[in-house]
C-alpha cells in the first residue's frame, strides 16, 4: 500500500502571495511612473512633484517607479511558474521503493535515516548509494509536504 505526502499548503500559498504582491506591485508602480501626468490620473500631483518641479526630469521616485516594473512582472511570472510546477510533487513511500519528485530511492539502498530533528525542527535525512555505488544524502522537510510524519513511519516500517 502506497502512502504519499503532497505539497504543503503552506508553500503552495507563499507562491501565491508573492506572485499577487510582484503583479499588484508593478501595477500601482507603473501607473505612477506612466500615467500619472495625464489629466485623468488621480496620481497628477505625484507626477508635478517629481517630474515638473524637478526641473522636467524624472527624480529618483519617478526612475523607480518606471523601472522596477520591469523587474516586478517576471518575478511575479517566475512565482506563478513555481506554483503551477510545485503542484504535481509529492513523497511517495510505495512497497519497494520512496519516490522523492521522481527520484526513487529504493528501501535496500537506505543506509540510515536521521529523523532526529524531525519532532524539533520538521526535516529529517536519508543517506542511501545510489546505482552508481556513491553515497547520496537528501532531506525531506515537512514545511516542503503536508503528512511527511505518515511517510516516515511507513519508510522505518519498511526498512526495519
Amino acid at each position: 500500500m502506497s502512502v504519499e505526502a503532497t505539497v504543503s499548503k503552506y508553500k503552495t500559498n507563499s507562491f501565491r502571495l508573492y506572485m499577487a504582491v510582484c503583479i499588484v506591485g508593478a501595477a500601482v508602480l507603473a501607473y505612477d511612473g506612466y500615467l500619472s501626468k495625464y489629466d485623468w490620473s488621480k496620481r497628477q500631483s505625484f507626477y508635478k512633484k517629481h517630474y515638473i518641479e524637478n526641473d522636467n526630469q524624472p527624480s529618483d521616485a519617478m526612475k523607480f517607479n518606471m523601472y522596477s516594473p520591469f523587474v516586478l512582472l517576471p518575478l511575479g511570472v517566475f512565482f506563478a511558474f513555481k506554483w503551477v510546477t510545485s503542484k504535481n510533487k509529492k513523497v511517495v513511500a510505495g512497497d519497494t521503493s520512496l519516490d522523492v519528485c521522481g527520484t526513487e530511492i529504493t528501501y535496500a539502498s537506505m543506509e540510515s535515516i536521521n529523523k532526529t530533528h524531525f519532532d524539533s525542527k520538521g526535516f529529517f535525512t536519508i543517506t542511501y548509494k545510489d546505482s552508481h555505488g556513491s553515497n547520496n544524502e537528501i532531506k525531506i522537510s515537512d514545511r516542503d509536504y503536508d503528512g511527511l510524519g505518515i511517510v516516515l513511519d511507513e519508510v522505518v516500517a519498511k526498512i526495519s
